[in-house]
């Protein structure tokens, strides 16, 4: 789930996300900085780069930095919260690059099919929508996962609900293989970054949307994961009556964002995210009491529910679990930031 807020965001290092680039810090010779590069509609730099040739003129082109340079000061006139990693990650998609390849081939200038995509590239992110979508993938642990708007993008919080499971799920072979089921699995993203650090174990990943069970099934087969990971379409536990008390490990990252918050969500996230991933309800809570409600029948003997929640939400996520019998060891992690972020119990 999206964080409340941004500039909340915790900022994993195992996130496969590169950090905006430095031309002075990657090539050694290049004297432009930031502040430099063109923001003003008078600048001739500033104008859009036209498609119908690779040249600005015979002695001026159209060059890889000189678009970078263009491409940021558009996107940070208009407020982007990563100007410079958005042209980065845009240009490097439209060219078929790795970023750092953008600045080793930096004097490089463009055909004018490369301007025409690059341009529809930044007029797609001009109107807020997600980065992730527009090139179709996220990193996310070890992973670059296909994201398509059918799903939430991963976010680097998300990562401390596979960090708390990890802490949990034997990471040798056991003789009596663990059984892990991730509520709500989008993409994938967390039951497969589990799958991929704990080999020899069972995965599992529900999802009422078919789309999104359709994506996760994808990556899996991407990363050779299909054979250890299966995904099922259905509400919450619904789908899986007949699997009670088979689950060492449940996770999820549920909708917890308040229904009358949604409104002041960023729009890339309230425009182009699917809503069903996001509305927690008039309290947040909606989902997870359901989730909460359903565990222990589920689960295990001593095994453990791991969920994300929202940033302010750790007392009341505790009072709801301690209200049922079944749990006990209730325990909250805050992420980086020192805010709430995931809640464990065990039953």
């Amino acid at each position: 789930m999206p964080p409340e807020r941004r500039g909340q965001h915790l900022r994993s290092t195992r996130v496969r996300d590169m950090p905006a680039l430095s031309e002075e810090r990657i090539a050694g010779k290049f004297t432009t900085k930031e502040d430099d590069f063109p923001r003003r509609a008078k600048d001739s730099d500033r104008r859009a780069p036209s498609s119908g040739s690779g040249a600005r003129g015979a002695a001026d082109p159209w060059t890889i930095l000189k678009l970078l340079q263009w491409a940021h000061g558009h996107f940070k006139t208009h407020a982007m919260d990563q100007p410079r990693t958005d042209a980065e990650v845009l240009l490097s998609h439209a060219l078929g690059l790795a970023r750092v390849d953008l600045y080793l081939q930096y004097d490089r200038p463009l055909e004018k099919k490369e301007l025409a995509i690059f341009k529809e590239l930044v007029k797609r992110r001009l109107q807020r929508e997600p980065v992730a979508y527009i090139v179709g993938a996220k990193g996310f642990w070890t992973l670059d996962l296909e994201v398509t708007p059918d799903v939430l993008i991963p976010r680097p919080e998300t990562e401390l609900v596979v960090e708390a499971a990890l802490e949990v799920i034997p990471a040798a072979e056991a003789e009596i293989p663990f059984t892990v089921l991730d509520l709500g699995t989008g993409s994938g993203a967390v039951v497969l970054a589990l799958a991929r650090e704990r080999n020899g174990h069972r995965f599992f990943g529900v999802d009422s949307s078919f789309r999104a069970v359709r994506l996760a099934r994808r990556n899996a087969e991407h990363y050779g994961l299909h054979a250890s990971v299966g995904f099922f379409q259905g509400h919450w536990c619904d789908a899986l009556k007949s699997r009670k008390r088979c689950f060492d490990v449940i996770v999820s990252n549920p909708p917890y964002v308040r229904s009358a918050d949604l409104k002041s969500l960023p729009p890339e996230i309230v425009q182009y995210e699917p809503i069903q991933a996001l509305d927690g309800g008039h309290d947040g809570l909606e989902a997870v009491r359901a989730i909460v409600a359903q565990a222990p029948v589920f689960l295990k003997a001593g095994g453990w529910l791991i969920m994300e929640i929202g940033h302010d939400q750790g007392d009341s996520v505790q009072q709801l679990l301690s209200s049922f019998s079944a749990y006990e060891a209730v325990s909250v992690t805050k992420d980086y930031s020192g805010l709430d972020r995931v809640v464990r119990a065990r039953v």
